[in-house]
């Protein structure tokens, strides 16, 4: 019977009504499973952001269904040509599956392996990566061949809990020890000419993250992309908010960066922060995520939560984090493994 069930790709800008029926009743199955606590995003808000271009990464989404009934759901992401990223990254592809839970050791994951080496050659790609926080998914990844990468490790803070005095401290000893140095809050889109800086310094700052093993390519961000990121923004109800310093030559030396959504207005997302490496050791980082928190207190008077994700080896921001009272939440690992490897699986099934 699993034998003649059929992965079928989507096309979410012409998909029909009984499509988004069967997928967001997954959807749900998922989050109530592995999220039950977090707001679920709505329908409309997942279809908009499903079916709008993306100029920068491709999109590869496929189903499993049966009698109506969607069993599982695939969806990989590639870089476009169009992307600044493309050279350094097209070996990849990222992948991720769900099988709901009653349809689980009948071999409907495996299933997805001949998808996945499909995409790969038309892409190109040579390495694909898998991310799991579950015990059945670190199984089915080390069996597959995959290598443990990189750990992500997901951290919460509640407000009530916040030492606000501490905060206060911080945003004041920041300004004290960088008198030369300003710092700005901007909420809602950057002003379009600050976008060509901004994106050069992003990038700078971003590829100064620690990836620990894993296979990754240079990140580039561009106006374009910042554009492209306000316009999906816009159409979903996220509202970006950005702290960031700049030294007396008027340099950006720090930023860091918050997103709320209408439908988790009790759940604030940190995004990223980083402090340019000659600039630290001044307390910039403290300083503008203080700064961030004591705005978004009064900004935002019935949010509950901030939640963030580090990697488990960036030992600076963790112990930030850990100071201003954010707690272990969840841990994924992210695992690679190569187009050889894959095939040598599918010949196995």
């Amino acid at each position: 019977m699993i034998r003649q069930l059929v992965p079928t790709q989507v096309d979410p800008k012409t998909a029909g009504r009984d499509f988004w029926s069967r997928n967001h009743e997954l959807r749900r199955r998922r989050h109530e499973e592995l999220r039950p606590d977090d707001p679920l995003d709505p329908d409309d808000v997942v279809e908009k952001y499903m079916k709008t271009p993306n100029p920068f990464d491709l999109q590869h989404y496929y189903e499993i269904s049966r009698d109506g009934v969607m069993l599982s759901w695939f969806h990989g992401e590639s870089v476009a040509p169009a992307n600044p990223e493309y050279e350094t990254n097209k070996h990849l592809l990222w992948a991720d599956a769900y099988v709901r839970i009653e349809e689980r050791r009948k071999g409907i994951a495996t299933g997805w392996l001949p998808v996945i080496a499909r995409i790969m050659d038309e892409r190109g790609s040579t390495v694909v990566g898998m991310n799991t926080e579950q015990a059945s998914g670190h199984g089915f990844l080390t069996w597959l061949g995959g290598k443990p990468k990189m750990t992500d490790v997901e951290s919460r803070l509640r407000l009530s809990e916040v030492d606000w005095p501490m905060m206060q401290r911080w945003n004041e000893e920041g300004a004290r020890r960088s008198p030369q140095t300003r710092l700005e809050i901007y909420d809602g889109p950057l002003p379009e000419a600050m976008l060509p800086e901004f994106a050069a310094q992003r990038t700078a700052l971003l590829n100064t993250m620690p990836f620990e093993d894993l296979d990754i390519g240079d990140i580039v961000i561009t106006p374009e992309k910042i554009r492209h990121y306000y316009e999906v923004s816009a159409l979903t109800g996220e509202v970006p908010h950005e702290v960031l310093t700049r030294e007396s030559d008027g340099s950006i030396s720090g930023m860091t960066d918050v997103s709320w959504y209408p439908y988790r207005h009790t759940m604030l997302a940190q995004q990223f922060t980083g402090v340019r490496p000659e600039t630290r050791g001044r307390g910039l980082g403290k300083w503008i995520k203080a700064a961030m928190l004591l705005h978004l207190r009064d900004l935002y008077p019935d949010a509950e939560w901030i939640v963030t994700e580090n990697a488990g080896s960036n030992a600076p921001m963790l112990k930030i984090n850990r100071t201003m009272g954010f707690k272990p939440y969840r841990t994924a690992v992210e695992y690679q493994t190569t187009r050889e490897q894959l095939e040598s699986r599918i010949r196995s099934i």
